[in-house]
């Protein structure tokens, strides 16, 4: 009744709180058990992120791979001019085809995305197309500079996209797509043993893939360079800020 606080009085130290129970206004308050509950999440989560990268659109970018030493063992079996063969390769292009479509598709739509298909996805793709570039080449039917203009493009597209990325991401174009049905269609065409009329419509396809190759790569060209001037302008706009 004095007014006086009971610790002021005196009190016994066993009418304080256990240590237990004090709580501290600046912290939050836990439950019981959060800590471990918080560190076997911390381990779920973990086991989930291991096991995104063997979703589905990975394995099926695996099989594209492993597929590639396939293809060129059936492309050249029997000194490579067997039509049975070549149709077993047609077969093994096709579907390494098909699967790169597919399997962009499922990364996109479920969100299974991860840094190794970012990466394995277009080595994947320029290995089969390469592959059969070469093998065609190298049987005389598809001459040498219709593969160096393919392949010189797919490869300095790739070292534009590294010298850029610090300036943005330039997106796939329409053009872009069609080059690359246009290349699947006409390899195919060619891997085929074909004569007559569709061996000469082959020719035509490949000098559309042919074209849209070298029109579609200097294209991007163009949309790097105004990337990386926008980029450097407002960087040096930043800079100007701050020093402001």
């Amino acid at each position: 009744m004095s007014g006086v606080p009971a610790s002021a009085a005196g009190a016994s130290p066993e009418t304080k709180a256990p240590p237990e129970t004090e709580v501290l206004m600046d912290e939050p308050v836990e439950p019981l058990g959060a800590r471990p509950a918080a560190k076997g999440g911390k381990i779920a989560a973990a086991a989930v992120n291991q096991a995104s990268l063997w979703n589905v659109a990975n394995l099926l970018t695996m099989f594209r791979l492993v597929l590639v030493p396939g293809f060129v063992m059936l492309m050249l079996a029997h000194g490579g001019y067997d039509p049975a063969w070549r149709s077993f390769a047609w077969a093994a292009f096709a579907v390494a085809m098909f699967t790169d479509l597919f399997d962009g598709h499922l990364a996109r739509t479920y969100n299974l995305v991860t840094d190794f298909g970012k990466i394995a996805d277009p080595i994947a793709d320029k290995a089969i197309m390469g592959a059969a570039l070469v093998c065609l080449s190298w049987l005389d039917e598809l001459p040498w500079w219709v593969t160096a203009v393919i392949l010189g493009r797919e490869l300095g597209v790739t070292v534009i996209r590294f010298l850029v990325i610090r300036y943005g991401v330039i997106p796939a174009s329409r053009g872009g797509k069609l080059k690359t049905l246009a290349q699947g269609i006409a390899v195919g065409m060619y891997i085929l043993a074909l004569t007559g009329w569709l061996a000469t419509l082959r020719w035509w396809v490949m000098a559309v893939a042919v074209a849209l190759t070298v029109v579609t790569g200097l294209d991007y060209v163009r949309q790097a360079i105004v990337l990386r001037r926008q980029g450097m302008a407002e960087r040096k706009a930043a800079l100007r800020g701050s020093k402001a």
